[in-house]
């Protein structure tokens, strides 16, 4: 869905062109879905099949990452991981485990997950000097949603959070909890390359 989107971007708003890498199960069924699984925390509140996590974020970083730029012309550089829902829960967790693994960032209406303080914990090591943080919220999700999305990006855009990332909120202020992604989307990525698209020629 968001290759589409993202061709139309590159066109209409000179976004740069991108490499689109799609991570799925192939389907709902709980027997190959495992999103409650890969994309939570480990915790003392983590149920008996959460926590997958740190095993989802080192697949990432030791098998997907380095085969897409094994066979494609990949810029690492300008690496972007976006997850909506309980994939948005992983982003931003994500952001705090391994700061430099990704240089934009896109957490779309993130889930409630177990370990909340894990998302505002000190960070890593880093060295990236322009790591950036997208958080969408769509104001009719749920209040708790929109509270985990406000939360974390009040935090971490206080000076003394001393965050690694440049951070945003996206607000959608007729955004739905999943039909909002292409919106959401669209204006997170605007703002990931806002310098890219200022230094575009037009077309």
């Amino acid at each position: 869905m968001l290759a589409p989107t993202h061709l139309f971007l590159h066109y209409d708003e000179t976004l740069p062109e991108a490499i689109i890498v799609g991570i799925a199960y192939g389907g709902f069924d709980p027997a190959i879905n495992k999103r409650h699984v890969d994309f939570t925390a480990p915790g003392d509140d983590a149920g008996a099949e959460q926590g997958g996590a740190p095993g989802f974020l080192a697949f990432l970083r030791a098998q997907v990452l380095p085969e897409v730029e094994r066979r494609y012309a990949a810029d690492p550089t300008r690496r972007v991981l976006i997850g909506q829902s309980r994939a948005g829960y992983f982003v931003l967790w994500s952001a705090v485990q391994d700061p430099d693994l990704f240089w934009g960032r896109i957490a779309s209406n993130p889930s409630p997950g177990p370990a909340r303080d894990a998302l505002f914990a000190a960070p890593r090591p880093y060295t990236g000097a322009d790591l950036r943080v997208a958080v969408v919220s769509g104001a009719r999700d749920t209040a708790e949603r929109q509270r985990i999305a406000h939360d974390w990006t009040t935090h971490w855009a206080a000076p003394s959070a001393g965050a690694p990332w440049d951070v945003a909120l996206v607000a959608l202020p007729d955004g739905t909890h999943a039909a909002s992604i292409g919106e959401g989307y669209r204006r997170a990525m605007l703002w990931l390359f806002r310098g890219d698209i200022a230094l575009a020629p037009a077309q």
